[in-house]
């Protein structure tokens, strides 16, 4: 079983290497099993998968009972779904698609009790259901739950030092697959993407912060570590299943 999920965000900040996946399927056998494995953390993926509330709330529960921390990432920004998450449980928060400091001090003010704009319950999975004061949950709810951006499409590239020095704003993860997608039928689009990754792990060192990146293959990975990404994203449930469905099928055919 991996560390106390409740200090993912201050072993991000540390610099504490961790490997988490991606999350599609809505259940809770999925997320029992990676921490199980010893997986630091799912992002389970609210923006690419038919995930609602009721989910997001079961595979929160199953995360921190396995010893793995939950971070959602939101198919919808707004204050009232971020909440939602963070109610039940999320000890972080992934936001696609940020594209200036504005749009990033706004997220973070969602995740957010003081200097922010976070709604207050006392009766939640995050607040123990009830078991601390109100303030020490709201303290306790700052200092834990990570806030992070994601940098993928090219107008960004270009406001990123202003994005990664966003007062509250604890890390950076470079969508390379939104990135290739707006140079589809480029013959250079590789070589494109990676010169903007550059740019953007850059930017996230100089400003202090940690870097999260997805790596393809262990090949990747130590690039994506050579960029600066301590922590990785290592595929997916979608990815391990059918990546090993594959395999069994020619197995056992052959």
């Amino acid at each position: 079983m991996s560390a106390n999920p409740r200090s993912f965000r201050a072993r991000l900040l540390a610099g504490d290497p961790m490997i988490g996946t991606f999350l599609k399927f809505p259940t809770t056998q999925t997320v029992e099993i990676l921490g199980a494995l010893g997986f630091d953390f799912v992002v389970i993926d609210q923006e690419h998968a038919p995930l609602d509330r009721a989910q997001i709330d079961l595979m929160c529960l199953a995360a921190r009972a396995s010893g793995i921390a939950p971070v959602v990432r939101v198919g919808d920004p707004g204050a009232a779904n971020v909440l939602s998450a963070l109610d039940c449980g999320a000890l972080g928060i992934m936001f696609p698609h940020v594209t200036s400091a504005r749009t990033a001090a706004d997220f973070v003010a969602r995740c957010r009790y003081r200097g922010g704009v976070r709604g207050f319950v006392g009766m939640s999975r995050a607040a123990g259901w009830g078991a601390q004061s109100g303030l020490d949950f709201m303290a306790a709810q700052d200092s834990e739950v990570a806030m992070i951006a994601m940098i993928e499409d090219q107008p960004a590239v270009d406001e990123v030092a202003q994005i990664v020095a966003t007062p509250g704003l604890d890390a950076i993860f470079v969508g390379r697959g939104d990135l290739g997608a707006s140079f589809a039928g480029d013959p250079d689009a590789k070589n494109k993407v990676a010169a903007l990754a550059q740019r953007i792990a850059a930017a996230t060192k100089a400003a202090g912060k940690p870097l999260l990146m997805l790596a393809t293959s262990p090949e990747d990975a130590a690039a994506m570590r050579a960029l600066g990404a301590v922590s990785l994203l290592v595929g997916s449930d979608h990815g391990f299943f059918r990546a090993a469905a594959a395999q069994a099928l020619k197995d056992y055919r052959a």
